[in-house]
């Protein structure tokens, strides 16, 4: 590895720990507690949301991959004969992307994902299944403009954003993440796009609370982390995964929950929580078709078209970077 590249994913990955820390900091400092659900997926934590996406309780990844099975080929006809670049936000294991990439011509793969040693793992099995590919991994954080590569600025590109991970952003945040990606993919390009559906409550939660525990152990594993990196003391024994609908807002949310009174360290700072106080750790919107369309509208995305299952579910939009030219 040369040693520019070498220096280019140091620099980011010290970049990534800056961003941790604060993020942290600030949100153990709140009346109420928060820390975005980015930071979840360290390796440990992105292997336990693997495990959660083939849960029982966990319709998304099975519906939503059944959506794109069903319509891969009308995917590919509305992007096109053109070569594109697939831009993958929060890539993952990236078990989805094969389905897109065998539907449309390809000029390029990148990756992008917070989580390094992972998103390596998932660009090696990758590239034994397509080996001709260009595969470009970015470790980085998704929820900011992103350079690509500049050997692939030739291509049009096509984001890939699948999962309702942007029912992970409050509306006014996911309108800015939208308007990043605009911003990362540039011109021309198009968005691929999942949002989970609203549906009964009783289904929701055990979506975000499944009988196994996995999903407890995914949400905690944030603790985990805050001790390994940040010289953390919180008392993991003290910590009880908590997931609750909230109606009014249309969102799952999950917060870890202090069993007793505690007190603890992260970098040196001391911090207290009261049994019953929460840190709020992941917000989770469902949306219906028309919130779906002003969303993207509001980050400037056109909608084109919209993919549903039979019990609707969930919902896949292609759409296109508005005051572009280009058809689909």
């Amino acid at each position: 590895m040369a040693a520019a590249v070498r220096d280019l994913i140091d620099t980011s990955r010290d970049t990534l720990r800056a961003q941790f820390r604060h993020d942290v900091l600030t949100g153990l400092s709140q009346p109420r507690k928060a820390i975005p659900a980015r930071w979840f997926y360290d390796h440990r934590g992105s292997e336990l949301f693997e495990a959660i996406t083939v849960l029982p309780e966990y319709y998304p990844t099975r519906t939503e991959t059944g959506i794109l099975m069903a319509h891969a080929t009308r995917i590919g006809r509305m992007v096109g004969a053109q070569h594109h670049v697939v831009v993958e936000f929060g890539a993952g294991s990236a078990t989805k992307t094969p389905l897109l990439l065998d539907a449309i011509w390809t000029a390029g793969y990148v990756p992008i994902d917070i989580s390094g040693a992972f998103l390596h793992e998932s660009c090696d099995a990758l590239a034994a299944r397509y080996p001709e590919l260009p595969i470009h991994p970015v470790e980085a954080d998704f929820t900011r403009p992103v350079a690509l590569p500049a050997d692939l600025n030739a291509f049009p590109r096509l984001g890939f954003f699948p999962g309702s991970t942007i029912g992970n952003m409050e509306p006014m945040v996911a309108t800015d993440l939208l308007r990043s990606m605009r911003e990362t993919l540039g011109g021309g390009s198009l968005l691929l796009i999942g949002f989970d559906r609203i549906k009964a409550e009783v289904e929701l939660v055990a979506a975000y609370d499944d009988a196994q525990g996995v999903t407890a152990a995914f949400n905690l594993n944030l603790a985990n982390r805050i001790n390994a990196e940040l010289d953390g003391s919180i008392p993991l024994d003290a910590l009880a995964h908590k997931a609750v609908w909230n109606d009014e807002r249309a969102r799952i949310e999950m917060h870890i929950a202090a069993t007793r009174d505690i007190a603890f360290d992260v970098c040196g700072q001391p911090f207290a929580m009261k049994r019953g106080e929460t840190i709020h750790t992941e917000n989770s919107h469902k949306y219906d078709p028309r919130s779906a369309d002003t969303l993207l509208l509001a980050g400037g995305w056109e909608p084109l078209q919209g993919f549903g299952d039979a019990d609707d579910k969930f919902m896949v939009i292609l759409a296109r970077a508005m005051g572009d030219e280009q058809t689909a």
